[in-house]
């Protein structure tokens, strides 16, 4: 069953075996969590929950302002002694806010996560650089976040509660504390927005100051890697590793990779930059992170198509959507607000098709002429006279294409999903989740969803899903009629892909 989020995890009884919490022992500590929640199929969760607390030198904090309805406890504070909380934990808690307190509230929750394969690295770079600015947009569109730990909270979105949860910055990292023992203030915890533009065009866009290991990127810059490349590289080293096996300590670095894919893949960001394996036909790859995963599988589709398609029209037409970094968490921080996909504003920039110009150019960035902001439903469907949109983009791109009418037809269906969504016309998952908790008879206007509520949003999830529910709300008319498209790999590719040495 696609879901974001456990609604109620964290709650009493959440789990089945029935099992309690232990806050002074065990990997998590947690108040809310007991370790037999943490799936123990693998090593890898249990450590990186241990490992993430040590480090930080406490539990991770992560607080998500309450959604303050009419019956709503203001100020909204919970009694942490009862549940075994100390100090820590009583001062880690802000009022008005929902408290958490393991990386299971976090890792807990689902994505929907694109890697795309580029030609070359010049590619890859360029791909990186455009779906950046991309990223916050995508995050507000597929919004599917309001419930965590069983109350209803004023976000739609999971990225602060993941960030928080793999925060492992100790207090000197944090700034709270002189630096004396550690090597750097870190801005972001691990989990969070692209800090860097990699490709020499948006250069002159990375605005925000970026902490980096000096001594890896000279020792990258000796070795001919390029300035925008090794920072990089170098700020990912700022990390230190949280989850490392026996068997992997020791490794020849000139013909494997693990010593760096132990810090990438730790390194969560809104996008990631991924190198070719050693002795592998893979190539450059990038990853797009920050899509919330759907209810169902065509809205699931739909947000794949869309992408892939982008990606495709971005560089047939070489559009350029870089603004200066610091905008782009701007946007981040708006993207996650309650119903950010239609009362936001996003800087954007306002001409796509420029041509770029030289990194060194005397271009002003915070320049009205270049960025603007723009509401998701001008982002995606255009603006007459001012924006073209993504869509009516993808659209002309498709136009061009030699494509069969059933698949024209299924990607017309996931784009009108895209559109509607992004002018208000139908709702957001996290808007009708929302909704469906608000118009819930049992539900007392007091934020709090009940063991009741949550049953009952599981089971009208469950009939949406397998087609015995309709919800017009969340799909308007875009599953009316049968797709002909097959799923099956027409048999003249069939015939290609047998022959291909």
């Amino acid at each position: 069953m696609g879901r974001i989020c456990v609604r109620r995890l964290g709650c009493p009884e959440f789990t089945w075996p029935v099992d309690e919490p232990t806050p002074k022992a065990g990997v998590s500590r947690s108040l809310f969590i007991p370790d037999s929640a943490i799936f123990n199929g693998h090593p890898r969760f249990a450590t990186l929950t241990r490992n993430i607390r040590q480090r930080r030198g406490e539990r991770v904090a992560i607080n998500i302002p309450i959604f303050i309805d009419k019956n709503t406890q203001i100020p909204f504070k919970e009694d942490l002694i009862s549940v075994g909380g100390d100090t820590d934990s009583i001062n880690a808690a802000l009022p008005n806010h929902v408290y958490m307190d393991a990386m299971a509230f976090g890792m807990g929750c689902c994505c929907l996560q694109m890697t795309f394969q580029a030609c070359c690295i010049k590619e890859a770079r360029t791909l990186y650089d455009q779906l950046t600015p991309l990223c916050p947009i995508l995050l507000a569109l597929t919004a599917a976040s309001p419930i965590f730990r069983g109350y209803l909270t004023d976000v739609d979105c999971r990225w602060n509660v993941i960030s928080c949860s793999v925060d492992c910055r100790t207090r000197q990292e944090r700034g709270l504390e002189p630096l004396t023992t550690e090597k750097f203030v870190i801005p972001k915890s691990r989990y969070d927005s692209t800090t860097l533009y990699l490709s020499s065009e948006g250069e002159k866009f990375n605005d925000v100051p970026l902490v980096y290991d000096e001594q890896i990127y000279n020792k990258l810059k000796n070795a001919n890697i390029d300035h925008q490349m090794a920072q990089h590289v170098a700020h990912l080293f700022i990390r230190d590793t949280v989850s490392l096996f026996n068997e992997k300590v020791h490794q020849d670095d000139t013909v494997e990779m693990d010593h760096f894919e132990n810090i990438q893949s730790t390194n969560w960001q809104t996008m990631r930059f991924k190198p070719p394996p050693p002795k592998s036909t893979i190539g450059w790859r990038v990853e797009f992170r920050p899509c919330e995963v759907q209810l169902t599988d065509f809205e699931n589709a739909a947000i794949v198509c869309f992408v892939v398609l982008l990606t495709r029209v971005i560089l047939s037409y070489q559009l350029n959507f870089i603004i200066p970094i610091s905008k782009v968490d701007e946007n981040m921080s708006k993207a996650q607000k309650r119903s950010a996909a239609l009362t936001e504003k996003f800087w954007f920039r306002k001409n796509i098709t420029s041509a770029f110009k030289a990194a060194g150019a005397n271009t002003t960035l915070n320049n009205d002429a270049v960025y603007t902001p723009m509401s998701i439903d001008e982002i995606i469907n255009g603006k007459t006279g001012e924006f073209p949109g993504l869509i009516p983009l993808i659209h002309s791109y498709l136009s061009s294409m030699d494509i069969d009418a059933d698949t024209h037809c299924t990607i017309r269906k996931y784009l009108k999903l895209i559109s509607r969504r992004a002018s208000g016309q139908i709702n957001t998952t996290a808007s009708w989740i929302r909704r469906f908790v608000q118009e819930h008879p049992a539900y007392k206007h007091d934020s709090v969803v009940n063991d009741e509520i949550n049953y009952d949003l599981l089971i009208t999830v469950d009939g949406i899903q397998s087609g015995r529910i309709s919800c017009p709300q969340l799909h308007g008319d875009c599953l009316l009629g049968v797709s002909k498209t097959k799923e099956t790999i027409p048999p003249a590719l069939q015939k290609v892909y047998s022959c291909t040495p």
